[in-house]
């Protein structure tokens, strides 16, 4: 694992002036890599690299070059079937001097040109210098394991794995976005292509940027596709799944540093433990965590899979100082980014660096497999009835019923039927982004001001989920919520969580579940064989029925979360009256202060579970005292 940075001036440069600015852009993300640092400057471009070695230890420096220096490449990410690319590029007669995956993409971009990412099985992101026709070449992963950020304007490009580079090397504007903060405020994170500043872009997921002095061309060289399902039975179906596990996990275990695997008391990570534990010869170094409070600890059920499956297993039991880590983690994002999950995260990856270099985990499977059950069977169940009932009837009926219904925590959870009535209202999409949301349309409106609103110009955040849910080939309520899923929250949230809790502790994370051959399997998948009432996932529960001691199978799914609304109003009330009512705190330019003052005061009093998005302001606060240079005005 790796990261990288870069700029090109397009009409030239003084090399001298360019090798100190990517240095510096360099040395802000050391922690992406801490082993070697390398750069690479010539009259119009510069590229750097902070490496965290995995394999080829004794080669595979970079920025490497090809064709006498013209052709430069930096990389961050694992290439799995390199291997397979290098055999079939020596078949073409092309010759190697290293044994690294980096020099196989650079001679698989010297062959085929930007189609060369369709050749890549795995996690990266990519720069490619061509001076030949002075043009640069991005390339991001299939589902956006790897970030990449980018500024061009004026004839220049500049490029990082993280803000905090493109800000050292002072190569962009850092206005910031009015649309991307209100999607934070909706979503707890900002979506791409935005970012918090508004001319900095993230390329997006499965997407290549052909980029010269007068152009920047992008295209889609990859879509998760939902085709017409294949009947199969459960049985079959999960022997072609665990065959497609172990071939993902297989390429997942090259490494030439110590691997191990994250192990909760799940479904997900204990099946890639299984299959690990299937393939290698040494026990599988396992790691878990466990806080000081039976609802949020996984640590019995993850040692019953490590007896079962006989891994060399650790296991942590953490009382964390959540001050000084929410701190630490606001530098690392860049952005505000709300997912509370980034603290258990923080924690794990900290703890597993302790031994290992290298993690498999879980991820993917709630959203590959369906199971955010919690979303998804409210959500088919409504969608068959708003098919029954006219559009003009919903809207007269349940429109008012739902706006006059109270949504109080007092009422008993049968009875909480607000959201339902509201959903049934509208139309598939729109009850899809306000069971999504964690900011209601109404409460938006008031908690907003006047400025911040008009600033927004009529934008919403449901123009940036609407497409999503109408993504191509999705047929069913079930599939058109899962391409939305995989498409916005598990690559914007999901995937940027893992990726900056691990590059914290230089620890680098591979996920077999989103390999594309596996999401590509699952999404033929009928509908039956995922999703059965309120009982998700039920391919990988048969598959864990295989592998996995009984007693894991049938626990309620718990997330890997935190006593939020138990910190915000004990260990964090102090720190968060201070950093968000604080005269200092731009927030009264963007919220209302009375509103936000119910909200918090409520919260207190235990009237309403609001930690959520007060854990979203919290953490807005934290990532502007670090990073925002400019006030929102």
């Amino acid at each position: 694992m790796c990261g990288i940075v870069g700029f090109i001036n397009f009409r030239g440069h003084q090399a001298d002036d360019a090798a100190n600015r990517i240095k510096r852009m360099a040395s802000a993300i050391v922690h992406r890599g801490p082993d070697e640092e390398g750069c690479f400057v010539d009259n119009y471009a510069a590229f750097g690299h902070r490496r965290l070695s995995i394999i080829d230890l004794s080669s595979g420096q970079q920025p490497m070059g090809a064709l006498d220096g013209q052709v430069q490449i930096v990389f961050n990410g694992e290439i799995y079937n390199f291997q397979e690319v290098r055999s079939e590029l020596e078949a073409k007669g092309r010759t190697f001097a290293t044994r690294s995956d980096t020099e196989v993409i650079l001679q698989a971009y010297i062959e085929w040109g930007e189609q060369c990412v369709e050749k890549l099985f795995g996690m990266f992101a990519f720069a490619i210098w061509d001076a030949r026709d002075r043009s640069v070449l991005l390339a991001r992963d299939r589902v956006g394991k790897k970030p990449l950020y980018y500024f061009y304007e004026n004839g220049r490009l500049a490029f990082a794995s993280e803000l905090k580079a493109l800000r050292a090397g002072d190569l962009c504007p850092d206005e910031v976005s009015p649309e991307a903060l209100d999607c934070y405020f909706t979503f707890g994170y900002i979506p791409a292509p935005r970012t918090v500043y508004r001319s900095v872009r993230k390329l997006p997921a499965a997407h290549v940027a052909q980029v010269s002095e007068r152009d920047f061309n992008e295209r889609c060289y990859w879509r998760l596709s939902f085709p017409e399902p294949v009947e199969t039975s459960l049985d079959d179906a999960v022997d072609e799944f665990e065959a497609l596990l172990d071939d993902a996990v297989k390429c997942r275990l090259m490494s030439e540093v110590p691997l191990g695997v994250f192990l909760s008391g799940g479904i997900d990570s204990p099946l890639v433990t299984a299959s690990m534990a299937s393939l290698m010869q040494d026990p599988v170094r396992s790691n878990s965590i466990g806080f000081d409070n039976e609802n949020y600890d996984e640590l019995p059920l993850a040692e019953a899979v490590a007896r079962r499956l006989k891994t060399d297993h650790r296991a942590f039991r953490v009382t964390p100082d959540v001050t000084e880590t929410i701190d630490k983690i606001a530098w690392h994002f860049d952005e505000p980014f709300a997912d509370s999950s980034a603290v258990p995260t923080w924690y794990v990856c900290k703890m597993a660096r302790e031994n290992v270099t290298v993690a498999l985990s879980g991820d993917g499977g709630d959203e590959v497999f369906a199971g955010y059950t919690f979303r998804y069977a409210p959500h088919i169940l409504e969608s068959k009835m708003r098919r029954a009932l006219p559009v003009a009837l919903r809207g007269l009926l349940f429109g008012p019923i739902g706006a006059a219904y109270p949504g109080a925590a007092w009422i008993p959870k049968p009875l909480r039927l607000k959201t339902i009535f509201e959903n049934l209202a509208v139309s598939d999409a729109e009850a899809f982004y306000q069971d999504l949301v964690w900011l209601r349309s109404d409460t938006r409106g008031a908690l907003y001001t006047s400025d911040f609103l008009n600033s927004l110009k009529g934008f919403t955040p449901f123009e940036t989920v609407q497409p999503l849910y109408a993504g191509p080939g999705a047929r069913d309520p079930l599939s058109r919520s899962q391409y939305a899923d995989i498409h916005f929250y598990m690559t914007d949230d999901v995937l940027v969580k893992v990726d900056r809790m691990r590059m914290a502790h230089a620890l680098e994370v591979r996920s077999p579940l989103l390999d594309h051959r596996i999401m590509e399997f699952a999404a033929r998948l009928p509908v039956h064989l995922k999703l059965k009432g309120n009982r998700g996932k039920l391919l990988l529960r048969k598959a864990a029925e295989r592998r996995l001691p009984p007693e894991v199978l049938n626990q309620p799914k718990r997330g890997f979360s935190i006593p939020v609304a138990q910190w915000l109003r004990n260990e964090l009330k102090p720190f968060v009256e201070d950093a968000v009512f604080s005269k200092s705190s731009t927030l009264s330019n963007l919220l209302r202060t009375k509103q936000l003052q119910r909200i918090w005061d409520e919260h207190q009093r235990g009237a309403r579970d609001h930690s959520v998005f007060l854990w979203s302001v919290m953490m807005f606060s934290l990532w502007e005292s670090k990073h925002a240079s400019n006030h929102i005005q």
